[in-house]
């Protein structure tokens, strides 16, 4: 019955993305393909130090320009602009946590932990979630948790009030929540031992890094407020809650486009996630039209950065651009709407690990097995 369901959708399905009609085409080697960009990767320590010290710069004005404005209009401006400056300074860190944003470790490790500061992310629990956990099992179940779909049966076995909480997250409207309570909060905020069973300094050390940097953050608004004469929960607001908001928005909505798609599969079984070519198959190059790659710093060349993480940002364009020549039609290359965003949100509710293949909270198939098997 799933396979009448998903044969019937693939008949009537509109297609706005490119990728591979069946695997009848093995991919090369992953050695080969990275082989392909070794000659545009190399790192510059100048470069990575100018895109910081821009990005810190604009942080700072906007916290300045949310103090000295005084109107609700500019300040509220002020504040979702520094939202988007917090994603631009994390990409930096998420790169430098890569170890491929300048060529020096050490100075990756202390550039990372600076620039990942106004995200309060913890720089040594991030790097184990998504250096290991996320690129070493990138949509496998069980152990890629950022957005990872439940089956019909995990969906029923949840109380109501989580199963409202997954209709929520699934809905499209709330990225923002999704990352804040499950990635941030659940993981890299001091996670339990539940969470994290691993225990070490570095992680304490870190957790209490961010938590001063936001006690700062806070107390100074707070001081400005009492010096400029504003009301103190008002100024944090728009300094500190509104971005921070913004910044949980912009993110859980970039992880969510990059591994879920109509085209995406997810899956259970090992050996077949490996001979699947995850570091192809399971991300999605997302274009956008107005420089709106280059804003979020090419973040969304996602498939040329799954394959080789040593890539740097500044070079991810150029990567993604040589991936699409020698591979074609084997990346999914997704033009960016909000009617595709919508429709992915309406269908990619739950997966079907028998039919490999989305369905909705009913278990209902909503793409056809075909798509989803690639």
């Amino acid at each position: 019955m799933v396979g009448e369901y998903c044969e019937a959708f693939a008949l009537s399905q509109p297609e706005r993305f490119r990728m591979s009609t069946a695997i009848a085409t093995a991919l090369p080697h992953r050695k080969l393909i990275r082989a392909w960009l070794a000659p545009i990767s190399a790192r510059s320590t100048p470069r990575a130090l100018v895109l910081v010290a821009v990005d810190v710069a604009l942080f700072a004005g906007l916290m300045v320009a949310i103090v000295l404005l005084q109107q609700p209009l500019l300040q509220l401006l002020a504040g979702v602009a520094a939202g988007l400056v917090i994603a631009r300074l994390f990409i930096l860190g998420h790169d430098a946590c890569h170890q491929s944003f300048t060529p020096h470790r050490s100075l990756n490790r202390w550039l990372g932990r600076l620039v990942f500061l106004p995200s309060l992310t913890p720089y040594s629990l991030w790097e184990v979630g998504h250096n290991v956990v996320h690129h070493g099992y990138t949509n496998l179940k069980g152990f890629d948790f950022v957005w990872e779909p439940r089956t019909l049966q995990e969906f029923q076995a949840l109380p109501r009030w989580r199963q409202t909480l997954e209709r929520i997250y699934r809905g499209g409207w709330a990225p923002w929540l999704y990352y804040l309570v499950e990635v941030w909060w659940v993981r890299l905020f001091f996670p339990s031992r539940r969470t994290m069973p691993t225990r070490r300094a570095v992680f304490t050390a870190d957790g209490l890094l961010v938590s001063a940097f936001a006690l700062a953050w806070v107390g100074g608004l707070a001081v400005a407020a009492a010096h400029t004469g504003q009301a103190v929960a008002w100024l944090v607001t728009v300094g500190f809650a509104l971005p921070f908001l913004v910044w949980n928005g912009l993110i859980g909505f970039v992880v969510y486009v990059h591994h879920t798609h109509e085209a995406v599969s997810w899956y259970v079984d090992k050996p077949r996630w490996a001979a699947a070519q995850p570091f192809v198959s399971t991300t999605v190059h997302l274009s956008f039209r107005w420089g709106v790659g280059s804003l979020l710093h090419h973040i969304m060349e996602h498939t040329a950065h799954h394959v080789d993480m040593g890539v740097p940002l500044y070079r991810l364009k150029e990567a993604q651009r040589l991936l699409e020549q020698k591979l074609p039609g084997q990346i999914i290359v997704q033009p960016f709407s909000w009617r595709w965003y919508a429709r992915t949100a309406r269908r990619c509710k739950l997966w079907d690990c028998d039919a490999a293949c989305w369905t909705d909270f009913n278990g209902r198939p909503t793409t056809p097995e075909e798509a989803s098997a690639s």
